[in-house]
């Protein structure tokens, strides 16, 4: 009888009903929007909700922007009991507020939190608050095409103990921050690293959500990158070295196949491959064009050499929601730099034809200019 009775006081929702707010007095102002750096630019307000196994769900608030006091043996700090998303919301020429398929985000954050333990986030309520920030701080949307305000929901344990197991109590909160194009001054492609011994995600890791621990590790990597000159870091994985992701964004490869078949492919959704919702943007659009096979299959860097020398790679690309799509031009593997094709067509071209046409097609979703399967969501 007593389970019973706790079950119905647990507050297993977050009611946007409940939402207490408080508005900031010091406001602040926005930079130049020439001189935003990814990340360093907060809006005024942040979005938290506290939860515990004893109550559940605490009232959802908006306050003004500040920091978090946590007691040092915080879980969160010592075992990467932490979770987050990103998505952006957009300014209209009608200047309304619009977020790109949020409902994917909630669902990717719902699935990294089941895989740490954390409670059940009741995310259509989440996100109803999350709309209310978004607008209350709707001044830190730039007015400027390619310009956003970038949404960081997190949800860290915060259970004040050393003791490794579920945690008694968490914070889900949402910051914002103003933020510009990837590229200011149009596409420049990048150069890959292929990393031959450290691997990104393992068959029965975490690889397929989006937790902190998954990105600590590919820090030392891409700094030995940067240091040989490249850019990102290409992911390989297994004896047979398959191609899995580049940098922090999910991995395109458009290409001629063996069988002589024009066909647009990227690493399957095995458990070890971030479900980005870019990448599922790009392969539904593919997908409904019928122009092209489109496949999600394990491919390997002996296929992609021998392509490449055998003049069959018509195009690369990763695609992420901070930079949409970002074409590829070379591959480093064991010693070797292979160009790959942007656009054979145009000596002068930064981004091959398909990089090129994505990337239009889900800006022009993304800010309204165009409708697609209800993936722009008005937000007033």
């Amino acid at each position: 009888h007593s389970v019973t009775v706790f079950r119905r006081c647990l507050a297993t929702n977050i009611d946007p009903a409940r939402l207490q707010v408080e508005q900031t007095t010091t406001p602040g102002t926005m930079p130049p929007l020439d001189d935003l750096r990814f990340g360093h630019t907060f809006s005024d307000h942040i979005l938290t909700v506290g939860w515990t196994a004893a109550d559940g769900w605490a009232e959802p608030r908006i306050a003004p922007f500040h920091n978090l006091s946590l007691h040092p043996a915080t879980s969160a700090l010592h075992y990467g009991l932490q979770c987050f998303e990103g998505m952006k919301a957009y300014l209209d020429s009608n200047d309304r507020v619009r977020l790109f398929r949020p409902d994917r985000n909630m669902k990717r954050l719902q699935s990294s939190a089941g895989r740490l333990c954390f409670p059940e986030i009741d995310t259509d309520g989440f996100l109803e608050c999350l709309k209310k920030l978004v607008l209350l701080d709707k001044k830190w949307i730039p007015k400027r095409d390619g310009f956003s305000l970038y949404i960081r929901p997190t949800l860290i344990a915060t259970t004040p103990t050393l003791g490794v197991g579920p945690t008694q109590s968490c914070l889900l909160y949402a910051l914002l921050s103003p933020v510009g194009p990837y590229y200011p001054s149009g596409f420049k492609p990048v150069q890959l690293f292929a990393e031959p011994t450290r691997v990104r995600a393992c068959e029965g890791g975490t690889g397929a959500y989006k937790i902190g621990g998954n990105y600590a590790p590919t820090i030392l990597p891409q700094v030995e990158a940067a240091e040989r000159k490249y850019s990102q870091v290409l992911w390989l994985a297994g004896p047979k070295h398959e191609l899995t992701e580049v940098g922090t964004m999910n991995l395109f490869l458009y290409w001629i196949n063996e069988q002589g078949e024009k066909e647009l492919i990227t690493a399957p959704l095995d458990g070890t491959i971030l479900p980005g919702v870019t990448r599922e943007s790009i392969l539904e659009l593919a997908r409904a064009d019928g122009m092209y096979k489109v496949s999600e299959r394990k491919f390997y860097m002996d296929e992609v050499i021998r392509a490449i020398k055998e003049d069959r790679v018509i195009e690369m690309f990763g695609a992420g929601t901070a930079v949409v799509v970002s074409p590829i031009d070379l591959i480093s593997y064991e010693g070797v730099d292979y160009k790959i094709p942007l656009d054979n067509s145009d000596p002068s071209a930064q981004a091959g034809k398909l990089t090129s046409s994505m990337f239009e097609r889900i800006m022009d979703i993304q800010y309204g200019r165009a409708e697609h399967a209800d993936w722009s969501k008005v937000l007033d």
